[in-house]
């Protein structure tokens, strides 16, 4: 009787999901305040996390901004110092575990407990797997995936203390479907949404319903970083490669309402859906006719022709 009540209510629930969420597609969202929240947006000196650092300063956040890059970073602080921002810059390598656990520490003590939490720093080898050097495949594991573990331990403790907080992750849309030639980025992005709907999940099951979550999925940013990768001429103005203001306006949005994972543009929820739904051979076949089996060359190319230490800076 009791397994039949929970059949019942769960299926009432699940009704009810469906049709919010599809009031919300046609109904702007309400959005919430975040005026004196301590946001830490990580990869700050690039250009997505300028650009956030931007938006969550005319939101009246306090900002705490990450970046290996230190000149590159310290403009972006000073930039968002003019939107009339509290800001406060730090220099971290993101894939040294103890160095952000320091970080963490001087943040903590310095400015106070960070509420969102910002991860959207990420590198790409942009080397065919058997051409790269297996430091940088380790590299990009380690900013990509293994970061969000370190980041999260140090910051969700009082986040869970205070029942008070947001967790964004920056993934990208071939963290749900892959593509050939980007092994490391591929495999890093599908583990940042695992282990962010993972962590989802853990949050929902303890009951902290004032922590929130939004995964991030966009397809490739006009950042510089897959420069020269194409689909299929044919068909790229359909898809063409995402404006950063834009990204992150969209992104901005789902993150003040509270939405649990946004793909940027919409069209991206169909490649993922098809990969579950339909056989392998079918997504091939799809995947072949768009190109996506060597759109990632010109960019591989790209990057064998600059002299640089193998890693293209993301967002």
């Amino acid at each position: 009787m009791i397994f039949i009540m929970d059949l019942l209510l769960m299926l009432i629930d699940l009704t009810y999901s469906i049709l919010a969420a599809i009031i919300q597609t046609f109904l702007r969202p309400r959005l919430k305040s975040i005026d004196g929240e301590l946001c830490l947006i990580t990869g700050a000196g690039g250009a997505l996390g300028r650009l956030f650092a931007l938006e969550f300063a005319k939101e009246g956040a306090r900002l705490v901004l990450w970046d290996c890059n230190t000149v590159a970073n310290e403009k972006t602080a000073e930039l968002a110092r003019e939107a009339g921002a509290e800001v406060h810059a730090y220099t971290v390598d993101l894939s040294k575990r103890l160095d952000i656990y320091q970080v963490a520490d001087r943040v903590r003590a310095e400015v106070g407990d960070v509420s969102i939490l910002v991860n959207n720093a990420g590198v790409v080898a942009g080397r065919r797997l058997l051409d790269c050097p297996d430091e940088i495949l380790e590299r990009t594991l380690l900013v990509n995936c293994h970061a969000l573990f370190w980041m999260t331990k140090a910051f969700l403790p009082k986040m869970k203390e205070n029942n008070h907080g947001h967790i964004v992750t920056i993934a990208s849309a071939l963290g749900l479907f892959s593509t050939a030639c980007v092994e490391d980025y591929c495999a890093s992005k599908f583990g940042a949404v695992g282990f962010h709907e993972s962590l989802t999940h853990e949050l929902l099951a303890e009951e902290l319903d004032g922590i929130k979550t939004t995964l991030v999925c966009p397809y490739i940013v006009d950042t510089g970083m897959f420069a020269g990768c194409e689909i299929r001429k044919e068909i790229r103005s359909l898809i063409p490669p995402l404006q950063p203001l834009y990204t992150v306006q969209q992104s901005m949005q789902a993150i003040l309402a509270d939405q649990q994972m946004i793909c940027i543009p919409r069209i991206m929820y169909i490649p993922f859906l098809t990969r579950a739904l339909l056989p392998w051979e079918a997504n091939l076949a799809t995947y072949r006719f768009m190109g996506g089996d060597k759109c990632m060359l010109p960019f591989i190319k790209n990057v064998e022709s600059k002299t640089s230490n193998g890693h293209i800076k993301s967002c």
